[in-house]
């Protein structure tokens, strides 16, 4: 019997634990997927131990803490300063990023973009910043705090110095709306934004959020964060074992769980 988990505040309310439970019991391995609720990142690896975990993934807050506490770094991940997934490695932890190729794949449909705004300065933002950027494409960033020091490669702007342009996509990254009805930034920024831009997208996929439905008033073409998490985690499982199973397999049994 091998074990991975989910570890995050809150992680409640994710469906990780359904979307690998369903690969696993698929593909016939003997294993089981659960959360761990924690306080404080630096918990982390001790949990990871302590639980004898084989592989695990990290959500909000925790995938720029964890970076620091891993053994090993796949280069990717180290070029971002994010993780997402743990793996053990013959005792050693690595940390990788599929959050990046994983937010990729589900924009495919988007078509051809030249200029992308994010919304926040977290773990997720840095991911997609660097996948954007090494794709070819502009990238900038609006956060309500100064984070520009951990940004440095792109323009970084704060709500107070930001003046609204048009994007050929604007993502939230932002847990903004994930609990509460509230938008990542300003509204009348926020309008201003999204009516000279093209599409929207919100890493959140649980349910319909303010900034979403902005977008959908305003005419975007929008995507939540469902195709990204079941995207992501096909990769990260197919991390857990060595990429030995065939990525269209894993995205088939995973598919399903979203219907349960």
């Amino acid at each position: 019997m091998r074990y991975f988990a989910l570890f995050g505040n809150p992680v409640s309310h994710s469906i990780s634990p359904r979307l690998h439970n369903s690969a696993l019991q698929g593909l016939g391995q003997s294993g089981i997927y659960g959360r761990v609720l924690l306080e404080q990142g630096s918990d982390i690896i001790a949990k990871f131990r302590k639980y004898n975990l084989s592989g695990a993934n990290i959500t909000i807050p925790f995938k720029e803490s964890a970076l620091t506490l891993c053994d090993e770094l796949d280069k990717i991940a180290a070029d971002i300063g994010s993780i997402n997934t743990l793996v053990n490695k013959n005792g050693k932890i690595k940390g990788y990023n599929t959050d990046a190729p994983g937010f990729m794949m589900a924009i495919l449909e988007f078509g051809k973009i030249d200029k992308a705004l994010i919304l926040g300065a977290g773990g997720t933002a840095k991911a997609l910043a660097y996948i954007l950027s090494i794709n070819g494409m502009d990238v900038e960033i609006l956060n309500r705090s100064d984070k520009k020091s951990q940004f440095v490669n792109y323009k970084f702007h704060t709500h107070s110095s930001f003046t609204p342009s048009g994007y050929d996509l604007v993502v939230n990254t932002t847990s903004a709306g994930l609990c509460k009805n509230e938008l990542p930034c300003d509204e009348a920024i926020l309008k201003d934004i999204l009516s000279r831009s093209k599409f929207a997208f919100d890493v959140i996929y649980n349910r319909p959020t303010p900034f979403l439905n902005l977008a959908k008033d305003m005419g975007l073409k929008f995507k939540n964060g469902k195709d990204m998490l079941l995207y992501q985690a096909v990769l990260a499982f197919n991390l857990f074992y060595n990429n030995k199973f065939d990525e269209l397999k894993i995205t088939e049994l995973m598919s399903k769980a979203f219907e349960l």
